[in-house]
């Protein structure tokens, strides 16, 4: 049996909710000195902050917040409660929304009818507030039911330290994130929806014959990055959330509250090379590379692979992936039946003596019950140790 994606990410967020922070390794150099309120760098496969600074103080995310509002969305076209094709109406308050943001608008206008798909474009590229807006009210009936909507979901995902206000991210004292809450959304919404996630690489969109090009620049200066989503108020300053893939590696960096759009790009850039260079990651479990094979009673089967069901990777400086050391503790003895994704064990890695971190392991198939004399034999040996 298959679980369902809900259940996938339980089983990945439990893994991950057993790291701890990176052996320290005099190897390295330090982090970029960047001019900005916070930032943070995340590896992608391993879930783990690689660097930071202010990485969990409270800041203004601006036109970021934008990202959990498409991710929202994305849920809802994926539950089947939205599609695409939706012809949204434009509310008066969406239309002068963007009126009253002149430079962050999608040039829709009241009264008239966009698809949804049409909204998302102008969201992700534009960061059209009145695109915003009108989606909010088409998925929630208002934007303030939305912002609840928002924070049950950025609680689900574990973003602690975040609370909003409305869709776009406009000033307000009850509206603020992290740095490293941004890149759990991130990588949330790369991982959940990998199909959605390329419109954010989209360089420009066409709408009512008005050409919008995205405002994340460094999509034209480095072909290794895919998104994600710029933010600017003179509150929030300037602020950019990225993420890039190289040689199947991919990290995400969120850069806070510097003082021009190119400073955040220079920053971003910097943060990201670093990571590349100075980084490397080991996928320690998954799908197709299990902790091991181990012996199970009274089964259809007498073997069963323990592992993870989800990819499970760690991140070191480089240099370090050849000293780890892993070690399974299975609750034996095993006696089926046996559900997919049922707890039998904890792996335990460390480097040089050092617990890095220490992972649920679980039934990586089902195995029913088997039949009568089988089960009496393995019965007799359990019984006797055998």
């Amino acid at each position: 049996m298959d679980l369902p994606p809900h259940m996938k990410k339980l089983l990945l967020a439990a893994a991950l909710a057993f790291a701890v922070p990176l052996a320290h390794a005099e190897n390295i150099p330090d982090p970029p000195a960047l001019d900005a309120t916070a930032y943070a760098l995340m590896d992608y496969a391993s879930g783990e902050i690689l660097v930071g600074s202010n990485a969990d103080t409270h800041v203004a995310p601006a036109s970021i917040t934008k990202v959990l509002t498409t991710y929202i969305v994305f849920d809802e076209i994926r539950q089947k409660r939205l599609s695409p094709d939706d012809e949204v109406l434009i509310s008066e308050k969406a239309w002068k929304q963007g009126i009253d943001s002149s430079e962050s608008r999608m040039f829709v206008q009241v009264g008239t009818r966009v698809k949804l798909i049409d909204l998302l474009r102008g969201i992700i590229i534009q960061s059209g507030n009145d695109a915003t807006v009108a989606v909010a009210e088409h998925v929630a009936g208002s934007e303030p039911v939305f912002a609840d909507l928002m924070n049950q979901y950025a609680g689900k995902l574990g973003m602690k330290n975040s609370h909003f206000a409305d869709a776009s991210g406009l000033p307000d004292p009850q509206h603020y994130t992290t740095a490293h809450d941004l890149t759990i959304l991130a990588r949330a919404l790369i991982h959940d929806f990998p199909e959605w996630y390329k419109i954010f690489a989209e360089r420009e969109f066409v709408y009512n014959g008005i050409k919008q090009p995205n405002r994340n620049l460094l999509l034209g200066r480095d072909p290794s990055i895919d998104g994600i989503k710029t933010g600017h108020t003179s509150e929030a300053g300037y602020c950019l959330l990225t993420s890039a893939q190289r040689d199947g590696r991919r990290l995400i960096a969120a850069v806070m509250g510097t003082k021009s759009w190119a400073y955040r790009e220079q920053a971003s850039l910097e943060l990201l090379n670093y990571g590349f260079r100075f980084f490397e990651t080991s996928t320690l479990f998954g799908p197709g590379k299990p902790a091991q094979q181990t012996r199970v009673y009274k089964g259809a089967a007498d073997e069963i692979a323990i592992g993870t069901l989800e990819p499970v990777a760690i991140s070191l400086p480089r240099g370090n992936a050849d000293r780890l050391q892993v070690s399974a503790q299975i609750n034996a003895p095993i006696v089926a039946p046996l559900a997919k994704g049922q707890a039998l064990g904890t792996a335990t890695v460390t480097l040089d003596g050092k617990t890095l971190k220490t992972i649920p392991l679980v039934a990586m198939d089902d195995v029913p019950l088997g039949g009568f004399f089988h089960r009496l034999i393995d019965s007799i040996r359990l019984w006797f140790g055998w």
